[in-house]
């Protein structure tokens, strides 16, 4: 429009102190006046659009010359966002005007709040489409608009004062629905942050009534090719989780697909979207179980069943030191989630555990320390089926604690402590479930056949015998590695 032509032809000469300015105020003080509130909301989608990142296509390379065509957009944005800044100034001070009021001044403003909105949520962050200006002028924008709008936050102004109360975010994802399509949604490259961005300021109980509107574009986002939008999409989908109540969830069967597009996550190799799928799958999983309790579904094992018979077959193969960790960090929540149910997958988490336990994983040990916790776990809930066990967890704890004794790398003593006190936990365990035959598998006949390892083994394994001696102890620690002299 005219309008808009006008705008855009005074914004590349500069704002502060520029032979546009003038002009640009002039122009300004004539909008009330000279525009309806619709032509003006599209006067500033369009500024909006003028200062976007470039466009690119759907799954397409880079193009030449990105890094410039972002620098360039980073400097419209910065020239646009202080043209918002102005109109919004002006807004405010015509509120308190007796001929134009709230009465003039709120249709414009439920107008152009939602673009407006959309263009400080792609600017305010550190991408590549912006810079130091841009950001800051983005931050300023943001925060006069919450006030414009007698909000006190950015998530006040998107869901409302109360939950009678509709907020702006209808507006701002009825604006950013025809750019979350699956043939739109990446040829804007800030699309996506805006709405992962917008999404966790909306909670509960208001995300409920926009569900229809937000799962399938994380749905969408998560479902990619690439790692960094799959975590971007699960990160949306475990918000929807946290904030949605269990009953929406699991009408027309939405928790089934979430769960789905989740689990074929679980075949990735990428430790960093592994961990943000286990996490989401631990606030998933008692809500599909609940579902089927209800519809009286008797199955023989449950979503938790499937997820942990596909973690312990990872687990048992991985290598890598960062999947490692992330799938050690994540069972202890599984075994207490199923309880004495772990009894199902004992074999194979045993093997998980012997294995995991005689692998040093750096020097803050996050996986045997994790390990060490799930045995705990899994001694408490199935302590029926420990004595038979006893054995070889008996012999794997005795060698992790010689180990980290005989360790004089880079691990931190406090971390050593942890780990020493994790086994003595899992020994005491031991002891009490198999009615005191950790005391009496102590082997003190070799006292004299053996060197003596440190005193700190023998402290802590003083803890759960309680009446051997250190000396015999020490013995029974090399017994049972069959060291020799």
């Amino acid at each position: 429009s005219p309008f808009s032509t006008q705008f855009l032809y005074l914004i590349p000469s500069g704002l502060s102190g520029s032979p546009g300015w003038g002009g640009l105020y002039s122009f300004c003080q004539w909008l009330f006046g000279g525009l309806s509130p619709a032509t003006l909301g599209e006067l500033v989608a369009a500024l909006n659009g003028h200062a976007a990142p470039p466009k690119q296509e759907q799954d397409a390379a880079d193009p030449p010359g990105k890094d410039s065509a972002y620098a360039a957009a980073a400097e419209r944005a910065a020239e646009v966002g202080s043209v918002f800044l102005h109109l919004l100034a002006k807004l405010e001070a015509a509120k308190t005007q007796e001929s134009l009021g709230v009465p003039v001044v709120g249709p414009i403003l439920s107008r152009v709040m939602g673009p407006i909105y959309i263009f400080a949520a792609t600017h305010i962050a550190e991408r590549p489409w912006t810079n130091a200006r841009s950001q800051s002028v983005a931050q300023e924008l943001l925060a006069l608009l919450v006030q414009a709008a007698g909000c006190g936050s950015v998530a006040e102004f998107l869901r409302g004062k109360d939950e009678d109360e509709e907020g702006r975010f209808a507006a701002v994802m009825g604006l950013l629905k025809q750019e979350l399509t699956k043939d739109t949604w990446k040829r804007n490259p800030a699309t996506k942050h805006v709405f992962s961005w917008t999404l966790p300021h909306v909670t509960r109980p208001w995300l409920s009534h926009y569900l229809e509107r937000v799962l399938p574009p994380s749905l969408l986002i998560s479902d990619d090719y690439q790692e960094e939008n799959k975590i971007l999409g699960v990160r949306c989908l475990h918000h929807i989780i946290l904030n949605v109540p269990a009953a929406d969830l699991c009408q027309f069967n939405r928790a089934q697909v979430v769960y789905h597009a989740l689990y074929n996550h679980l075949y990735s190799r990428e430790a960093p979207l592994i961990q943000a799928v286990l996490l989401c799958l631990l606030d998933l999983l008692p809500i599909l179980e609940r579902a089927q309790r209800q519809q009286n579904q008797g199955r023989p094992t449950t979503p938790c069943d499937e997820v942990l018979q596909l973690v312990l077959t990872h687990m048992e193969a991985e290598h890598r030191l960062a999947l490692r960790r992330v799938y050690a960090r994540s069972l202890p929540a599984f075994v207490q989630r199923l309880g004495i149910l772990i009894v199902r997958h004992l074999k194979r988490l045993e093997r998980v555990i012997l294995g995991y336990l005689e692998v040093c994983d750096g020097p803050e040990e996050e996986a045997r320390l994790g390990i060490l916790e799930t045995l705990q776990c899994t001694i408490e809930h199935a302590w029926p089926r420990m004595p038979c066990r006893l054995p070889v967890l008996l012999k794997a704890l005795l060698k992790m604690m010689w180990d980290v004794h005989t360790d004089h790398g880079s691990t931190p003593e406090l971390v050593k402590a942890a780990l020493l006190q994790g086994a003595t936990e899992c020994l005491i365990l031991l002891d009490r479930c198999s009615e005191g035959q950790v005391k009496v598998s102590w082997d003190p006949a070799l006292l004299q056949l053996i060197p003596c390892p440190s005193e700190g083994a023998a402290q802590c394994l003083q803890k759960p015998t309680g009446f051997l001696s250190p000396s015999a102890l020490k013995a029974s620690i090399s017994t049972h590695l069959n060291i020799s002299t």
